[in-house]
């Protein structure tokens, strides 16, 4: 059993605009923005804005713009970053690895012979974070 939805959570913050991020795409469902602990150059999240924990709660239908959101961002970064691939990764519950309690999609640009880089909890440059994100909504802005 799950439990509650906490909407103190630093996505519901970012969404209410209690938080910076650097936003990439946002549409009446969904906001994509970039993780500021990435695992590869481009690492971003796409997030629901209605409040869900995960998958296991979430309403279908806000499922489904996530989804939406997560494959034009995969484009957006392999197009950006000139990946080789993508990597797509969502956690539930601390057993499955979540740490951050609002449904969130990770999409990571990947190379060939590139590990991902392990998640350290540091934090990354936010010039670094500003040069990628300008990449990706170049990328989109074409698209």
């Amino acid at each position: 059993m799950t439990e509650p939805y906490d909407d103190g959570n630093v996505f519901a913050r970012i969404l209410r605009g209690e938080l910076p991020a650097e936003r990439l795409y946002e549409d009446d469902r969904t906001l994509a923005i970039m993780d500021i602990m990435p695992r590869g150059d481009g690492h971003c999240l796409v997030i629901p804005k209605t409040p869900a924990r995960n998958i296991l709660d979430v309403e279908p239908d806000s499922l489904s713009a996530v989804m939406a959101t997560t494959q034009v961002m995969a484009r957006a970064v392999l197009k950006a970053f000139d990946a080789d691939g993508v990597t797509i990764q969502q956690f539930n519950e601390p057993a499955g690895g979540q740490v951050v309690f609002h449904l969130h999609m990770h999409v990571i640009p990947r190379f060939d012979g590139v590990a991902m880089k392990p998640h350290t909890g540091t934090m990354e440059d936010s010039g670094v974070l500003k040069a990628n994100a300008e990449k990706i909504r170049a990328a989109l802005a074409e698209a």
